[in-house]
């Protein structure tokens, strides 16, 4: 099982090559790919984005929010925002989503690293 985010899934839909897309093609598949729901909520939202991704992003389980989950985001960003590092919002809130669930998450977004090293967040 494996968490996707925004910048892998756009990637994977406009045809684009790369590790990460290898592995959501693989996780597509097999039917082991989960979006934290922000992801989703990101990838609707885009005016660009096409009908067909629309609705397949639509059907993609969501990874459920957990009680605490938004106490622990804030303090996963704080934390980082400590340590002078970017840490937005939409990214605290994808990082805790596969945190709680112990999912790893596969993103072209170098930011996330941050949570990684420091916040217990697992990259695919």
């Amino acid at each position: 099982m494996i968490a996707a985010d925004s910048s892998s899934l756009s990637a994977y839909f406009k045809g684009e090559a790369g590790a990460d897309i290898e592995a959501i093609a693989s996780a597509l598949a097999a039917g082991s790919i989960v979006l934290p729901p922000v992801v989703q909520t990101e990838l609707l939202s885009d005016p660009a984005a096409a009908k067909e991704m629309a609705e397949t992003i639509a059907n993609f389980p969501l990874l459920s929010v957990v009680e605490g989950y938004w106490q622990r985001a804030g303090e996963a960003r704080r934390l980082l925002k400590r340590k002078g590092h970017k840490a937005k919002v939409a990214d605290a809130l994808i990082a805790q989503s596969c945190i709680d669930h112990d999912v790893a998450l596969v993103t072209r977004d170098a930011d996330f690293r941050h949570f990684a090293k420091h916040c217990g967040l697992k990259l695919a």
